[in-house]
């Protein structure tokens, strides 16, 4: 084990002297009973502001246009 710990910490170290830091983050628990129905949830509300916008309609209409030519 203290042969993993030691690999894990110096990986750490090459990390922080190429100037990066870690974060934590918090996301959302994707295993609870109710997070696919708020995914459903936010993803109609999301939807219905955008069709609400007529701007962002016409915005995007307009970037899609002009993806032709573009090459994957």
């Amino acid at each position: 084990m203290a042969h993993v710990n030691s690999r894990v910490q110096k990986h750490r170290d090459a990390l922080r002297m190429a100037g990066l830091r870690p974060v934590q983050i918090w996301v959302p628990d994707t295993r609870r009973p109710d997070f696919a129905e708020e995914c459903r949830r936010q993803s109609r509300l999301a939807a219905e502001t955008d069709k609400a916008d007529a701007d962002l309609q016409h915005f995007m209409d307009e970037a899609l246009a002009d993806v032709d030519g573009w090459t994957e």
